[in-house]
């Protein structure tokens, strides 16, 4: 088995479908993960010793998937020397708003990067950037992922050029 390099943990089983993005982007580009439940709230001990010893396991950045309180970022951010990037789940209440203020408002000294509500792709990729200042082929997946992107909107241009935007709304 490959060496997991991506520690992805969330608060809840609930939360696993919005981290799905992230576990997706990194089986991609081909990285390791390791994935938890690992609760801020419910289970403290196992999330201070999961944070604490991430990067004795050869973890590089955790991604922490947290809704309502959002403390699971914060918290694992205070005891590990990894990068963690939060993605605040949406929540029925307020809709994740909460989760981003919680998790973006971290005290100076303790950063934690933070990606759009429910946007863990974005989260999986910013971790398989991290990995890749160091790792030479896994930039080079990057940098053709980038180009693929930029392909795709140059397609869909030419042929709104085409088509025009009426009959490409027809078509969306």
């Amino acid at each position: 088995m490959t060496q997991p390099l991506i520690g992805i943990i969330m608060g809840s089983d609930s939360d696993l479908p919005t981290m799905q993005g992230a576990i997706a982007v990194c089986k991609d580009f081909g990285v390791a993960v390791e994935v938890a439940i690992v609760s801020a709230h419910r289970t403290p001990e196992r999330m201070m010793e999961y944070a604490k010893s991430a990067h004795e396991r050869g973890i590089k950045v955790i991604i922490a998937g947290a809704g309502g309180a959002a403390h699971l970022p914060g918290m694992v951010a205070s005891v590990t020397p990894l990068p963690v990037i939060g993605v605040p789940v949406p929540s029925r209440h307020l809709q994740g708003v909460d989760s981003l203020y919680s998790i973006v408002q971290m005290p100076a000294g303790i950063p934690v990067a933070t990606v759009a509500i429910g946007n863990a792709t974005n989260a999986g990729l910013l971790a398989v950037q991290i990995i890749a200042t160091h790792e030479i082929e896994l930039l080079k997946k990057l940098q053709n992922y980038r180009q693929n992107l930029c392909e795709s909107v140059m397609e869909k241009q030419a042929k709104l050029d085409q088509i025009g935007y009426e009959e490409y709304l027809k078509q969306m």
